[in-house]
């Protein structure tokens, strides 16, 4: 019975809730018991509020009972990214700095989790901040990837990805901005969406302007993704850029005939980034079950001139404001990467900054102008499988050295700089079996058809369902 819980769709938990053939209560417990089954192996989750969460399961029993609608995601158990403030439970970020941190408040993304009716279980580990895509820190050491315990979950919502594919929640938040939903999906063979800037508000934020970092969902499965979507998207006066297409917009069927879209599939944006053979040969015949679907699909790639500079500069530009004060407070708390990241963010100049900008909007256009001419790019989501859990990140791609922390996410956040909403679905596994992802992009906000295509191919390769052997 457990397990029958514990690896179920979100939607069908939901709805066996809703007509009580299952307590949150059972629920809830199920999730808990997989927890203390796998967890210790991966170290996804490093906070754990259980008793609470039995207690907010019982009453979502007896206000179900008592006739009360039914939210969303009414008695679905959910660890939240541990940079995502939750009221009255730890939010370290993953740094020593914040090891005792207990927000008075929920951000955006929690409250409306917890208004659909989600129950808060715990929260799941990041890298020190959320920077860089392999999750590990001072606070609570690494999360390993599910697959094959020696190597890297991705990140940086690396916990949230690992406890997905573990069966101990069936939705996850998350955040992104150079990948940190898409990588550690495609390392943990789960779904990742990052989606249009604004789609998904966020608040409170010091840059509510910008629009290279974004929250969103993550799941097993695309369905699932867009169930969580419906919840976390939707306007609110807190966000300047907050879109106005309401939540209830992706709580629709997915369901297409995707036979006749125009895809453009590039195996290394047009000769931008290296790719490991190892990845290019999972997808490679991954792709080709588009043209089974009906697909026309050409090797083809938009024109990414500036999106290096563009994402190095706007993200280094954020980490000084975010961070920079902490910095000079806490030195000895910080990663050297990190570090070195907000000390380029103080050495740009408004020069700088405009040169981005600049480059931001032509790369916008030149985008906008390929998908005028295709329905969606596939693309890698990683450069590299899983990787060796004892490192930071690779120092060489396919023989191309990696001078430091981003360079081997570079098919995740050279996407990140156009603004385009981009999925990562599970493509494959090597021969070693590790689980390769494939990025599908999307024209500018077209969230929804993204949506769509990926979950043609889900339904049509059904990679997702294979589960680690520790889980």
């Amino acid at each position: 019975m457990s397990e029958e819980i514990h690896f179920a769709s979100a939607r069908e938990l939901v709805r066996r809730i809703r007509v009580r053939e299952l307590s949150a209560r059972e629920v809830v417990r199920a999730h808990l018991d997989q927890i203390e089954r796998t967890n210790p192996q991966v170290n996804a989750i490093v906070t754990l509020v259980a008793e609470r969460a039995l207690e907010q399961a019982g009453d979502a029993d007896d206000r179900l009972a008592n006739g009360a609608d039914a939210g969303p995601l009414h008695g679905l158990p959910v660890a939240h990214k541990d940079t995502h403030a939750t009221k009255g439970i730890r939010t370290t970020s993953g740094s020593p700095i914040f090891a005792d941190l207990v927000p008075a408040a929920d951000e955006l993304v929690i409250e409306r989790m917890r208004a659909a009716g989600a129950i808060t279980i715990g929260k799941t580990n990041v890298p020190e901040f959320a920077a860089g895509s392999h999750t590990f820190n001072p606070l609570f050491g690494v999360t390993r990837n599910p697959y094959d315990l020696s190597r890297s979950a991705g990140g940086s919502s690396g916990g949230a990805a690992a406890a997905l594919a573990c069966g101990m929640h069936p939705v996850a938040d998350g955040s992104d901005m150079g990948g940190s939903l898409r990588n550690p999906a495609s390392f943990c063979n789960v779904v990742g969406f990052r989606p249009s800037p604004g789609r998904v508000p966020s608040w409170p934020v010091p840059a509510g302007w910008s629009t290279m970092g974004v929250q969103g969902p993550m799941a097993r499965d695309v369905g699932d993704a867009a169930l969580l979507l419906s919840v976390l998207a939707g306007p609110d006066p807190r966000s300047p850029i907050a879109l106005e297409t309401p939540g209830a917009a992706f709580a629709v069927p997915l369901d297409r005939d995707v036979a006749g879209l125009r895809l453009a599939w590039s195996p290394d944006l047009g000769g931008r980034v290296p790719v490991d053979p190892a990845v290019t040969g999972v997808l490679e015949p991954a792709v080709k079950a588009f043209e089974e679907l009906g697909c026309a699909v050409d090797e083809a790639c938009p024109d990414l001139s500036g999106a290096d500079e563009v994402f190095r500069t706007l993200r280094a530009w954020h980490w000084d404001l975010a961070l920079g004060p902490l910095l000079d407070d806490r030195r000895a708390d910080f990663k050297a990467s990190l570090a070195g990241n907000i000390e380029a963010g103080r050495a740009l100049t408004g020069s700088d900054i405009g040169r981005a900008e600049t480059l931001h909007t032509a790369l916008f256009h030149r985008v906008r102008k390929f998908f005028g001419r295709y329905d969606a790019l596939l693309l890698p989501v990683s450069q590299v499988p899983p990787f060796d859990a004892a490192i930071e990140y690779p120092d060489e791609v396919a023989g191309h050295p990696m001078p430091d922390y981003l360079e081997w996410m570079r098919s995740c956040f050279l996407v990140s700089a156009t603004g385009c909403p981009a999925l990562s679905v599970p493509a494959g596994f090597t021969g070693d079996g590790l689980p390769v992802g494939l990025q599908i992009v999307g024209p500018h906000r077209a969230d929804l058809a993204v949506l769509r295509i990926g979950h043609a191919f889900e339904q049509a390769t059904r990679h997702g369902t294979r589960r680690p052997p520790i889980a």
